[in-house]
């Protein structure tokens, strides 16, 4: 796809070395930004092979608003090494997306206002605490206001943020309707090109399918915002050599890209979506290229 490709060439060319809480130093640029037509087919890699049973089911997982890797651990061990024994995450995306924290009355400051329990997208936990689903309301308001621009959903919370091990990279995202399209926009403070980027590009393109299918829209944009695009390098025979992503990437610029996939989605409502509701159809790829995960 030239889209990822001209990615992996800017950041090539115009990035800086700069060095990374994983210890390996990195290639990085800062404010990427690319779009996709997403009806020129799914934009999943062909320059290399990607993982698309794994990919289903990081989506899927994210949409059941999960909170521990317990099921997704037993299709992909994607997420393995930031849980706890017990499968559980400081920070999980779908909690987020699906069960956001709504402030107990007690911690309301004066004209502050905020949905209460009644609200249609607001639910009371087993614990007692109430949450609300961001990606509920978005397609309730998609279908029936759909000219509205506050169509964001965040898995940023900031008192989450700044103690956990991982706090969300692709923070918040926002839908937008124009012409009869369904348009996603990504923001993610950090993108790791080799491994991440791949993987974020198809998940929200996915998502935004979805979406579109169930609010009766046809496929628009899928737009993209890298604050620190980002290609980890480590120099040959150096201790962090097997982290080294850049050779892989100039490995792949010299691939010409093959005809992107189409994807079909069951007719089914979001919360009804099993994994045998997805077809990839007609995915052509060039041989795998394998990058090492730096953590």
């Amino acid at each position: 796809m030239k889209e990822y490709l001209d990615l992996v060439k800017l950041v090539i060319k115009e990035g800086t070395y700069k060095k990374s809480r994983t210890g390996v130093d990195t290639i990085s640029y800062f404010g990427a930004f690319y779009k996709v037509d997403l009806q020129k087919g799914f934009p999943l890699l062909t320059t290399k092979k990607v993982e698309w049973k794994s990919l289903l089911k990081e989506v899927l997982w994210y949409l059941s608003g999960e909170n521990h890797i317990r099921n997704l651990s037993q299709h992909t061990k994607i997420w393995d090494a930031w849980a706890d024994e017990n499968g559980r995450l400081e920070t999980a995306y779908g909690r987020f997306w699906r069960r956001f924290p709504v402030p107990e009355p007690n911690a309301v400051l004066d004209g502050e206002v905020y949905v209460k329990e009644g609200h249609p997208f607001v639910k009371r936990e087993e614990n007692g605490s109430l949450t609300f689903d961001q990606i509920g309301w978005v397609i309730n308001e998609i279908k029936t206001n759909p000219n509205s621009r506050r169509l964001v959903i965040s898995a940023w919370h900031p008192a989450n943020a700044v103690i956990s091990k991982l706090p969300p990279c692709h923070f918040t995202f926002t839908f937008n309707v124009n012409a009869g399209k369904l348009n996603c926009h990504l923001t993610q403070r950090s993108g790791d090109i080799a491994l991440g980027i791949p993987f974020n590009l198809a998940a929200y393109s996915m998502l935004t399918q979805i979406i579109a299918q169930e609010t009766n829209l046809q496929l628009g944009f899928f737009a993209h915002t890298i604050i620190d695009a980002h290609i980890y390098h480590a120099a040959k025979g150096s201790a962090m050599e097997k982290y080294d992503h850049l050779e892989g990437l100039k490995q792949q610029l010299l691939r010409e890209p093959l005809p992107l996939p189409k994807l079909k989605i069951a007719n089914k409502s979001i919360d009804e979506l099993q994994f045998e509701d997805f077809e990839l159809i007609d995915y052509q790829y060039h041989d795998r290229i394998k990058f090492e995960v730096a953590v």
